[in-house]
């Protein structure tokens, strides 16, 4: 008695290829994704570390109230102080509000780094996170009391305004995230407002048949 073979279904050669494919390519982006936050968040730490440090050193070496000590003439000096309020000391009688709006700053900057696909974007965030925590530091855990703290700013620019390495580290990210909007590099690392040519495919078996159904 003779029993007929059935060949097994097996998936199309394309598919499993365009699997594969699609399965590399996503772990091609994860790796230097990973990499690239972990360099963000050692940049932020670097920033948080470097500006504590710094003002320990001014706190322990200048003396409040003092006259700027000067580096640069009149153009940049060293002088105490403590700054309740914003920079320029804008909002002083708002100390828990801006608490509250620097945490939010970094919630949204810790979100936006797990989306990160660019080194100038990791930097810049770097540098904006290291600074936003370095001043959120100093308003939780400095007189007169928690979420209250007055930011501890000793780099005196002339008479314009007094700030710190964290203040530093925020104005160059802001200049370097200004710079990459202009240039239309997303957060991602692609480059919005360009033409972008779709991808040519040869056409597959699959795409034949359809093509000779429709047809009749």
């Amino acid at each position: 008695m003779s029993t007929s073979a059935h060949p097994e279904p097996t998936e199309p050669a394309d598919a499993v290829a365009g699997t594969e494919s699609g399965t590399d390519t996503s772990t091609a982006r994860r790796g230097p994704r990973r990499v690239l936050v972990v360099w963000t968040v050692v940049l932020a730490a670097l920033v948080l570390v470097l500006d504590q440090l710094t003002k320990w050193w001014a706190e322990s070496s200048l003396t409040l109230g003092d006259d700027t000590i000067p580096l640069l003439g009149s153009l940049l000096g060293l002088r105490l102080i403590y700054n309740p309020g914003a920079a320029l000391s804008i909002a002083t009688g708002m100390t828990w509000l801006l608490t509250i709006v620097v945490v939010a700053v970094v919630v949204v900057i810790v979100r936006m780094v797990s989306r990160i696909g660019s080194r100038a974007w990791a930097v810049a965030l770097g540098l904006l996170l290291g600074g936003a925590l370095g001043n959120l530091v100093d308003r939780f855990f400095r007189e007169p009391g928690f979420a209250r703290g007055h930011v501890v700013d000793f780099i005196a620019y002339a008479n314009w305004f007094v700030g710190n390495v964290a203040d530093i580290a925020i104005v160059a990210a802001a200049v370097m995230i200004a710079v990459l909007s202009v240039l239309g590099i997303g957060l991602d690392g692609s480059r919005h407002g360009g033409d972008e040519a779709e991808p040519i495919t040869e056409p597959g078996p699959t795409t034949v048949r359809a093509d000779r159904e429709e047809e009749r």
